[in-house]
């Protein structure tokens, strides 16, 4: 019998460690690339609101994202861990002083300075990943906390990922939610949207 949760472990352990021993200059030269096709996108262009984690020190950057999202005139929500659960919410942020390291280590809205969003429409998600496959399945870090966010998000979401550590395929499981589109920093595939078969 396969298991999943194994299998999940081994390769997020192996990007992990990958992303840790890439060298800050090329992270720079992936990141820039990465986020000018993600800025390129017409559903960026279209959306009023972007919803987006802050990046960690391993994780694709989203700072400039944000910046540029600002200054763009969208409106900008990132997410808060509310539980041990999986379950979080999302609060808009005018500029990262309205943030501050929260649950995990993780850059998190400071709650009593921002207004939580209760209006999903007209809205895109950038969604993180360790790793994504050509399905645009995902490995995370194992939290689980936007697999069940995107059960009943009703915008599209935005996998961003370096092309290193985009596969073939990686092991997803009845839970685990792929996203509408995939960036890197070569390529933006949009099959999930072009098939119709988004589940």
């Amino acid at each position: 019998m396969i298991n999943i949760r194994e299998q999940k472990n081994a390769l997020r352990a192996r990007c992990k460690k990958l992303r840790e021993s890439c060298p800050p200059k090329v992270r720079q030269e992936l990141d820039k690339k990465l986020s000018e096709s993600f800025l390129s996108l017409p559903e960026y262009k279209a959306c009023e609101t972007l919803f987006t984690f802050v990046s960690g020190p391993i994780e694709c950057d989203t700072r400039a994202i944000i910046e540029q999202a600002f200054r763009d005139g969208k409106r900008v929500a990132v997410p808060k861990c509310i539980n041990r659960s999986g379950d979080m919410e999302f609060f808009y942020i005018r500029s990262f002083d309205d943030t501050a390291a929260g649950a995990f280590g993780i850059t998190e809205p400071v709650e009593e300075r921002c207004e939580r969003v209760t209006e999903y429409s007209k809205a895109l998600c950038i969604v993180p990943g360790l790793c994504f496959d050509l399905q645009h399945y995902r490995v995370g870090f194992g939290k689980g906390y936007y697999d069940r966010f995107l059960q009943d998000f009703q915008g599209l979401s935005v996998g961003i990922c370096y092309s290193k550590y985009t596969l073939s395929k990686v092991p997803h499981g009845a839970f685990d939610r792929r996203t509408d589109i995939l960036v890197t920093e070569k390529f933006i595939d949009r099959d999930a949207i072009r098939n119709g078969d988004y589940e």
